[in-house]
């Protein structure tokens, strides 16, 4: 069965670009809470219920998000939103949407759904097309992946635009382990060890919007 871990195969030598710069990104998690029990009220209540305050009705709680395990895919994923950095054509909205190009690459990776991550990348992409051409198989037949979670500690771009229109932008990307289940929960394949390694985004901005054209391994 055809599996991809991102960035553990291939490499290109491109330019001059920065090397890569250290950095923490921390991911905000998403919570929930339960329903408040809001009781049951006695027959008793009833006589004086005019001269008692109107309760506040329970706010729905937001659904909580639960990564993949044996037990079954991931649930309540929160969709990326392209943050208001990532409009410009400036070194901070480059740098912005990469990171938002790799958040929509890990709702890939918990979802099966390409959608979000083939909306901003182009088909001329050719590493980026075998990820999700990777990740649709691997979602086939109710299968699923868990793990294989992509943080992106650094992101750097000289912002030198390139003759072909592209910025390099140079980041290290780190992807945990990543294990294959089919419907009945059991691993179909042995799991993807997790990875550490520098990279190249080539990124250009068309119609007022940043796109992937390129995704380059370094050695």
């Amino acid at each position: 069965m055809t599996s991809h871990n991102v960035f553990t195969s291939g490499s290109m030598r491109l330019g001059t670009a920065a090397a890569v710069v250290a950095g923490a990104l921390m991911l905000a998690s998403c919570a929930g809470g339960a329903p408040a029990d809001p009781g049951t009220a006695s027959p008793a209540a009833t006589e004086s219920v005019s001269s008692r305050p109107t309760a506040t009705p329970t706010p729905t709680p937001s659904a909580v998000y639960k990564p993949a395990d044996a037990s079954g895919p991931a649930q309540n994923v929160p969709v990326p939103v392209l943050p208001e950095a990532a409009k410009t054509e400036t070194k901070e909205g480059a740098e912005a949407f990469t990171r938002y190009w790799f958040e929509q690459l890990n709702y890939a990776y918990q979802t099966g759904d390409i959608r979000g991550v083939q909306a901003v990348t182009s088909p001329s992409c050719e590493y980026c097309g075998n990820i999700t051409d990777s990740l649709t198989t691997n979602y086939q037949e109710n299968r699923w992946l868990a793990g294989g979670r992509i943080t992106v500690p650094a992101a750097t771009t000289t912002f030198e635009r390139s003759p072909d229109g592209n910025y390099q932008v140079v980041i290290q990307v780190l992807q945990d382990t990543i294990s294959y289940h089919q419907a009945n929960g059991s691993e179909f394949r042995a799991a993807t060890q997790p990875s550490n390694t520098g990279n190249v985004l080539l990124v250009g901005f068309h119609d007022s919007a940043w796109r992937v054209n390129g995704l380059h391994p370094l050695r």
